[in-house]
């Protein structure tokens, strides 16, 4: 097997984050081309068409003039941000002009690195060739079984596997530098099947990983929606470590499809919204009110209040970063360099707490 086994995310060499926050210029911004999809997996939100329509999201592809927009701003933050996920909610490929989009960030000087992931039904020479020429650095292909009757049960669409793979294998032969990492969860395949999953894929991309399915989601049910049991491992399959300071908030934000801006590249309901990258500079909501008082309260431990962030099986089952040891040396810089806004309450409202009757 030529391809590494590993996971999709860089798990050495990660910037100590206690050494940093607060972070001027974010490592990460998670920019959404399309908020839909054409899969319905029973196990990401965006697969519940009517749990979506409850949420009022908007549900299609993002404007290039709002893209755009988001990469000028970028500028204002005086270095490139690390890296550009091009991807979110939704199926990056539904977006027509994403070739358009990665060329125009690659141009901009603003960006040192972009990705994005995908279902695979787009695989095709006539989609992947202008990604590849527009300089997209690397891809993560979601496989989601290994026959079309896992993916017909767990996806929801009559998938073409055979298609697919001869579509993973021209893009291996035609990538130039881009990287291909290839990843399944373990939960879709049988014992037999994870060498199947190897053999099928293994000569044919960078690096290859068997994850596991993890909670991720707040406020929505892997387990209940899909029928799918969470192990005791995490996504990566590392030990699970409770986390009670959310990393992610003081590293990255993420742009919706339509603009908004969310403090989290989980919040698929739009319950973490800190501004609109229409109407305001990325570096002014970066720096908001909305997105210190989100911070100031995981430093303070106060997490659980948060009726989104205190249903977030991410802290469990998928970080790869951990600040809670360094949590009151952090609360104590944040204070001193942030100017903080006591009268403005945290994205994702209030977890009224159980009361404890007196004695």
């Amino acid at each position: 097997m030529k391809a590494a086994l590993k996971p999709r995310i860089n798990l050495e060499g990660r910037t100590p984050l206690e050494t940093v926050i607060p972070i001027e210029t974010p490592f990460i911004v998670f920019v959404d081309p399309a908020s839909s999809c054409n899969f319905k997996c029973t196990f990401c939100p965006t697969g519940h068409r009517e749990l979506i329509a409850e949420t009022g999201r908007y549900q299609g592809a993002m404007k290039y003039e709002v893209f755009t927009k988001t990469i000028d701003d970028l500028a204002a933050f005086g270095k490139p941000i690390k890296v550009l996920r091009m991807y979110k909610d939704g199926e990056p490929f539904l977006n027509k002009r994403l070739a358009d989009m990665i060329r125009y960030a690659k141009n901009s000087g603003y960006v040192d690195y972009i990705d994005t992931t995908t279902n695979g039904t787009f695989l095709t020479p006539e989609r992947l060739a202008p990604v590849i020429e527009a300089g997209l650095d690397k891809i993560n292909i979601s496989v989601d079984g290994m026959t079309r009757e896992t993916y017909q049960q767990f996806t929801g669409f009559n998938f073409d596997f055979d298609k697919f793979v001869a579509g993973v294998k021209w893009l291996y032969d035609n990538k130039g530098d881009m990287e291909i990492s290839i990843k399944i969860p373990g939960e879709l395949i049988t014992e037999a099947q994870r060498q199947e999953f190897f053999d099928t894929f293994g000569d044919h991309c960078d690096r290859i990983f068997i994850e596991n399915f993890a909670p991720c989601w707040p406020e929505f049910n892997v387990e209940e929606r899909s029928g799918i049991k969470i192990g005791e491992v995490g996504i990566y399959q590392q030990e699970l470590r409770p986390t009670d300071t959310c990393p992610y908030i003081f590293y990255a934000m993420s742009v919706n499809a339509d603009g908004l801006v969310s403090s989290c590249f989980l919040d698929w309901g739009r319950k973490l919204i800190i501004g609109d990258v229409r109407t305001t500079p990325l570096k002014e909501i970066w720096n908001s009110d909305k997105m210190n008082a989100l911070r100031l309260q995981h430093l303070e431990g106060r997490r659980c209040e948060n009726q989104v962030c205190g249903n977030c099986g991410q802290l469990t089952h998928c970080l790869p970063d951990n600040i809670d040891d360094h949590r009151e040396m952090l609360l104590e810089r944040f204070r001193a360099k942030v100017k903080l806004n006591p009268s403005v309450p945290a994205p994702g409202g209030v977890r009224r707490l159980p009361q404890v009757a007196a004695e």
